[in-house]
């Protein structure tokens, strides 16, 4: 009887035992960090970013996120959080890299917007550059982008100085630019950025503010198709987007550029638009009159010749002057 009882109890120990353990394998599976419940979500917005075991000073990489990742959030902190990648590898990154999915959602609407926007001119970032939501430093930073980054541009902006900037020692206003990258789209400070001008008009530029540029059409010259310009400057002032334009067509019995047309004294704004019906190139600029009143104003390129064919009232407009609609 008594060894009986020394069995059951020695049963009854075991089974303990084995709940135990049964109990905290179940917890360590499920609270372990691939199981467990995010606080939030963000993403990543440096081109590259290390996550680590740890954050003390000795710690080791064990996965790198790139910019537009969507992380989950498992603990937050004051400057690292520690987050699940989208692999499902857990690890300790700085919070300052990441931003609010409202953000990010922001910059998505900026992307969407551009990719009906014509695109004015291209160019590359001259050093790591912030891009933001609007064109001000206080706004929100969607991205980081890398020195030498390509980038599309679209709109310019002039930001007049506030209180601190206007006591200060600079007296211009900030320009910006909307451009948008490879993956992002947002608000850069135009100074950060170095227009990459085509090497068959960079001669133009050397004497004059080049600030956009147009393939309106392409000719062939000893079966190599040439392109013909459009080129927009700005000459002698910072408020107007540009003031004056000229066309280059090609010159295929001598080999070179010629001036079809030049027209300055304007008050343009971006975009200028660019499109062909029926084979002749046409291009619309945004302007104003000395009493602010807008108005588009048309071109056409026919064969080497340009003519202005009319004017349309408003910047929103698609259509043609009534004119040209006729023919």
């Amino acid at each position: 009887m008594a060894g009986e009882g020394l069995n059951i109890k020695h049963v009854f120990y075991v089974l303990v035992i084995l709940a135990v353990v049964i109990g905290l394998g179940y917890y360590e599976w499920i609270y372990r960090p691939e199981h467990r419940s995010a606080v939030g979500f963000a993403y990543v917005v440096s081109p590259s970013l290390d996550l680590l075991n740890t954050f003390a000073p000795v710690h080791t990489t064990v996965y790198i996120l790139k910019s537009g990742d969507r992380v989950a959030i498992l603990r937050r902190g004051s400057q690292w959080d520690e987050v699940r990648s989208p692999g499902g590898i857990v690890g300790w990154t700085l919070a300052s890299q990441l931003i609010e999915p409202s953000i990010y959602e922001a910059g998505a609407r900026l992307r969407e917007r551009v990719e009906s926007e014509p695109v004015q001119a291209v160019g590359n970032t001259v050093s790591m550059v912030n891009l933001h939501t609007a064109p001000s430093l206080e706004a929100p930073r969607l991205a980081v982008l890398s020195p030498n980054e390509q980038v599309e541009f679209f709109e310019r902006r002039l930001v007049p100085p506030g209180p601190e900037a206007a006591a200060s020692t600079r007296a211009t206003t900030d320009v910006w630019y909307l451009v948008k990258s490879k993956h992002h789209a947002g608000w850069v400070l135009g100074r950060l950025i170095s227009l990459d001008i085509p090497p068959a008009i960079a001669p133009y530029a050397a004497s004059y503010n080049l600030v956009a540029w147009f393939v309106l059409a392409t000719v062939q010259d000893h079966g190599q198709a040439v392109p013909e310009y459009l080129v927009a400057d700005r000459v002698g002032t910072t408020t107007v987007d540009f003031n004056h334009i000229r066309v280059f067509t090609w010159w295929a019995q001598r080999h070179h550029y010629v001036t079809a047309f030049v027209e300055g004294g304007l008050d343009g704004t971006f975009p200028i638009r660019v499109e062909t019906i029926n084979n002749v190139p046409y291009f619309r600029l945004r302007l104003k009159d000395k009493a602010g009143h807008r108005y588009q104003k048309i071109y056409g390129l026919f064969d080497t010749i340009v003519r202005p064919v009319g004017t349309v009232e408003g910047w929103s407009s698609n259509a043609m002057p009534l004119r040209m609609a006729q023919r």
